[in-house]
C-alpha cells in the first residue's frame, strides 16, 4: 500500500513549518473513538434527538470543524488497530499488526514522545487495556501488537505522567511480577479502580480497573458497580496533568468499548458507548472553555468497525431506536448468562427464556415480535439449549452462542440498524475539531496526517 510521506519527512515538516494565525496551543486533547465510524455517531445522535428529545446534537458534532478521515494501512485497504494507532500517533503508516514501527520494523516516534522530550506532560487513557494497540502506539515499538511484555516494559520506560485503562494484558501472563517490578523501578505508582484515585501521590501514575481480568472496564449498558468509566478516567488524567504539568500537556482519550461492542454487532451497546465517549469529551471541552486561546481538541477514530448502518430491510426507511431503551444486557453479558444456564444443566424451558427476553430486552412486551421471528428464535433455542448442536460465533474479543446471536440480530432488526461484518471495514471515519489550529483539519484527512499537523501546531514558535 502506497505511503505518501515518510515519518522522517513528516516530523521535519512538522518541526520547521510555520503557518499564519493564532498562538500555538499549549494543551492538546486527542480523542479517539475506537471503531467509531459515521454509523454509530449518527445513530447515537438520532437516538438522543428522536427518542429522548435532545435539543442539541452530540457535543462532538457541535465543533466548528466536521471533516472525514481515511484509514487504510500500509498493507491493506482495511486497517487493524495497531497500524491505525501507529498512523494516528506517529504520522507513519505501517502493516497490520505492527505497532510503532515502519513496515521494515524501524522504530518511529510518536507525537507524545516528541512533546514529552520538549517538556510537555503526557496522559494516555482508554477503557480497554492500557497496553492495547491505540495507547501502545504512543510509546511502544514492536513488530507484533501481541508482544505485551515488551509493550509494558516500554510503557514503564516512557516517562509519561499518566496511563490508564482496564488493565495491562501483560499482567495476565506469567510475566506478571516482572511487569510490576518494571513499573516500580521506573517510579510508576499503580492504583486500582475508582477507590484508588484518592491514593494517587506520585508524578507518574498508572490507573487500572483491576489487576487481572477482563480487558475492558465493562459496558455502560451493564451498569457494573465499582468500575471505572471513561468520563472519570479522563477527568482524573486532566486533574493529574494540571497538577504536575500545568503549563503544557498532551492528553489522548480512547473510547475502546465502542469497538468491542461493534465487533459483537451489539447495536444498543455501541450506541450507548458512543454517547459515553461524548460525555467524556465534555471534560476536555470544559477545559477549552476556560482556556480557549491555548487549547486544541481533535476527535476522530482509528477505523470503522462492523459496517454499522442506520437503516435495514426489516423496517426500511425508518428506525425505532427506542428499542434500545429496553435493552438491559450487552451481548457479552447475555451470552455469558446463557452459557451459565447450559453449564448448570437444569431444565430451562422456552417459557423461561421468553420471560428472560422480555425482562432483558422488552421482547414480546414493549417490543413486538412477529410470529415467524418468534418461531425462528424458538427453533434456535431448542437447537442450542436442548439439542446442543449449534456453533459459536467467533469475533475478535469474544465468542457468542448461536442463540444470543439470533436474539441480537432480532433486536438490531427491530431497532432499524444493520451490520456487514464482525470485523473492521475500510470506510472513512469522522473528524471533529475545535480550538487553536482546528481549521487545519478541514476537508479530507488521512490518518497519517493528523499527528504531524498537531506537532506542527504545537511546536511552531510564536504565532502560527
Amino acid at each position: 500500500m502506497k505511503r505518501f510521506r515518510t515519518l522522517s519527512a513528516s516530523i521535519a515538516i512538522a518541526l520547521s513549518a510555520l503557518c499564519a494565525g493564532a498562538q500555538s496551543p499549549k494543551y492538546i486533547f486527542y480523542y479517539i473513538g475506537d471503531g467509531m465510524g459515521f454509523g454509530p455517531v449518527m445513530a447515537a445522535d438520532n437516538y438522543r434527538r428522536v427518542v429522548h428529545g435532545a435539543e442539541t446534537p452530540l457535543l462532538m458534532m457541535q465543533f466548528p470543524v466536521a471533516a472525514w478521515c481515511q484509514t487504510y494501512s500500509a498493507s491493506s485497504t482495511t486497517t487493524d488497530s495497531a497500524a491505525a494507532g501507529t498512523a494516528l500517533a506517529t504520522g507513519s503508516k505501517t502493516n497490520n499488526g505492527m505497532l510503532g514501527v515502519t513496515p521494515d520494523s524501524a522504530a518511529v516516534t510518536s507525537i507524545a514522545a516528541t512533546l514529552h522530550d520538549q517538556g510537555w506532560g503526557v496522559g494516555l487513557t482508554t477503557t480497554v487495556a492500557a497496553d492495547d494497540a491505540t495507547p501502545g502506539a504512543f510509546y511502544a515499538h514492536v513488530p507484533s501488537r501481541g508482544m505485551s511484555y515488551e509493550i509494558d516494559r516500554q510503557a514503564a520506560a516512557s516517562g509519561y505522567e499518566f496511563l490508564a485503562g482496564a488493565g495491562l494484558a501483560g499482567l495476565n501472563t506469567d510475566r506478571h511480577d516482572d511487569i510490576l517490578k518494571e513499573f516500580a523501578d521506573k517510579g510508576v505508582q499503580i492504583v486500582y479502580g475508582p477507590e484508588g484515585i484518592a491514593d494517587i501521590n506520585s508524578r507518574r501514575v498508572c490507573l487500572l480497573n483491576t489487576e487481572r481480568g477482563h480487558m475492558d472496564v465493562g459496558y455502560t449498558i451493564d451498569s457494573i458497580s465499582g468500575s471505572l468509566t471513561l468520563p472519570l478516567i479522563a477527568q482524573t488524567c486532566l486533574d493529574h496533568l494540571t497538577t504536575h504539568t500545568p503549563d503544557r500537556f498532551f492528553m489522548m482519550v480512547e473510547g475502546g468499548n465502542i469497538d468491542h461492542a461493534l465487533h459483537a454487532n451489539d447495536g444498543g451497546c455501541a450506541l450507548k458507548e458512543t454517547i459515553k465517549f461524548d460525555e467524556a469529551l465534555k471534560v476536555a471541552y470544559d477545559f477549552y472553555l476556560a482556556h480557549p486561546d491555548e487549547t486544541l481538541i481533535v476527535v476522530t477514530a482509528d477505523h470503522e468497525t462492523g459496517g454499522f448502518t442506520l437503516g435495514n430491510d426489516y423496517i426500511p426507511y425508518w428506525s425505532n431506536l427506542g428499542v434500545f431503551d429496553h435493552q438491559r444486557r450487552s451481548k457479552e453479558t447475555f451470552s455469558n448468562e446463557c452459557r451459565a444456564i447450559l453449564k448448570e444443566g437444569k431444565p430451562y424451558t422456552w417459557d423461561d427464556m421468553r420471560k428472560k427476553l422480555a425482562a432483558d430486552f422488552g421482547l414480546f412486551t414493549e417490543v413486538p415480535v412477529k410470529e415467524a421471528r418468534e418461531n425462528e428464535l424458538k427453533e434456535m433455542f431448542v437447537r442450542t439449549f436442548e439439542n446442543r448442536d449449534t456453533e459459536d460465533q467467533k469475533t475478535l474479543y469474544a465468542n457468542f452462542d448461536a442463540f444470543s446471536v439470533a436474539v441480537f440480530r432480532l433486536v438490531n432488526d427491530a431497532a432499524g440498524i444493520g451490520f456487514t461484518t464482525t470485523g473492521h471495514s475500510g470506510n472513512p471515519v469522522p473528524l471533529f475539531a475545535i480550538g487553536v489550529g482546528a481549521d487545519q483539519f478541514k476537508g479530507l484527512n488521512n490518518n497519517d496526517q493528523i499527528a504531524p499537523t498537531l506537532l506542527r501546531l504545537a511546536t511552531s514558535p510564536g504565532d502560527l
